[in-house]
């Protein structure tokens, strides 16, 4: 089964979050993840939820997509991304 990350991102500082795209996007290619979603246009259908910005990562399983978050390059990420903005993410167990 895949694993997929899905993560709602508040930026605050959009300059300083331009270090963490770089890092994350390092990240995703060495984890070999599938960008589904990165950014664009949202549009709330229901409910009061209104993410600012969304993105949704592929990965052959639930453990590789918890095993991302780990990596090296995903560590320097957070790190940059610290103070430039909120994130709540989750590893979900897909199809």
């Amino acid at each position: 089964m895949s694993g997929y990350i899905i993560a709602h991102v508040q930026v605050t500082n959009p300059t300083q979050y331009e270090a963490y795209k770089k890092w994350s996007s390092a990240a995703m290619k060495t984890a070999g993840a599938e960008v589904c979603v990165r950014g664009g246009q949202v549009k709330v259908l229901e409910g009061d939820w209104a993410p600012e910005r969304l993105v949704i990562l592929k990965f052959p399983s639930f453990e590789a997509a918890q095993a991302f978050y780990e990596l090296p390059e995903y560590r320097q990420a957070r790190e940059a991304r610290a103070g430039a903005a909120i994130m709540r993410m989750v590893a979900v167990e897909g199809l």
